[in-house]
């Protein structure tokens, strides 16, 4: 089975046996996502005809992944998702169920952020699509009354906790007078800042950036919060920044969770770092293809 991610960075391609994945290619967008949906196929073995090949991406129904398709369509003649792709975060949700941190448990949430903010829905060993399948979209929850132009274009959650949602309080904070060393790691290039640098900065006891990570924090539990209430799954898998920054993230998403969840389902619920990391949903897409989903 063979398993594409595809985002606006470029494609993330697996192959994938019974044991897990065999051979996984990455190659950047570079203008041209169809190419490298191709590059990175080709490097894990697929070819013309490949019998089942799945499609994820972060924003399945954009023009660019629709255009990908269309163009993967007439290389591969096997039963890809032809419909469109998946949902990243249920793929992905399915992935940390089927062979990473949620192994062998039958109600999953997922709830990853990086670039971007997925998430997935597992429950009762069975992928929970939606109507659209859209289910679990995390991106999108509403956290603020506010009303502001990023939440209408990309959701609330993702505004304030992808990457650059992240680096957007940084630079408020900066602009607004407060002293960081995250200026001198970038020679005071406010442009040139990225999450590692907060986190960087984090880690070495810069005020600023501990009041952004934790502002963060609150946001990222609010959001994970909303999920389990509900889904009451038996274990919220935490991905992207939350597992590779779980020094800094982990404690405070937990006690963000305890504030804002019933007591026997807090304690019920089990709270686990991804195991798959950027792989996640190509393997997720791999696992599904050519399943029928409810």
């Amino acid at each position: 089975m063979f398993g594409l991610a595809l985002d606006d960075a470029g494609a993330v391609a697996v192959r994938v046996g019974d044991g897990g994945v065999e051979a996984r290619a990455s190659t950047p967008a570079d203008g041209d996502l169809a190419a490298a949906a191709s590059r990175a196929l080709g490097e894990v073995g697929a070819g013309s005809g490949t019998p089942q090949l799945g499609v994820a991406s972060v924003v399945p129904d954009s023009p660019a992944v629709a255009a990908a398709l269309a163009q993967l369509a007439q290389r591969f003649s096997g039963s890809f998702t032809t419909d469109g792709a998946l949902s990243a975060g249920l793929a992905a949700a399915v992935a940390e169920a089927w062979n990473g941190a949620a192994r062998g448990v039958r109600d999953v949430v997922l709830f990853a952020v990086g670039a971007h903010a997925i998430g997935g829905v597992v429950r009762s060993g069975v992928p929970v699509m939606g109507a659209r399948g859209r289910a679990g979209s995390v991106g999108w929850v509403s956290l603020n009354p506010v009303e502001r132009e990023d939440y209408r274009k990309v959701g609330c959650v993702e505004a304030e906790v992808a990457a650059a949602g992240i680096v957007r309080r940084m630079i408020w904070r900066i602009k607004a007078g407060d002293r960081s060393r995250v200026q001198d790691a970038v020679n005071d290039d406010l442009g040139a800042i990225t999450v590692d640098h907060i986190l960087a900065a984090a880690r070495a006891n810069d005020g600023v950036s501990i009041s952004v990570i934790r502002d963060t924090a609150k946001y990222l539990g609010m959001a994970a919060a909303n999920l389990v209430a509900i889904a009451d799954p038996q274990m919220l898998v935490l991905g992207g920044i939350m597992a590779s920054s779980s020094d800094l993230l982990l404690e405070p998403i937990r006690h963000e969770l305890a504030r804002r969840l019933p007591k026997g389902m807090m304690d019920g619920l089990k709270i686990e770092t991804a195991a798959l990391g950027d792989d996640a949903a190509a393997i997720g897409a791999a696992r599904l293809a050519g399943a029928t989903l409810p």
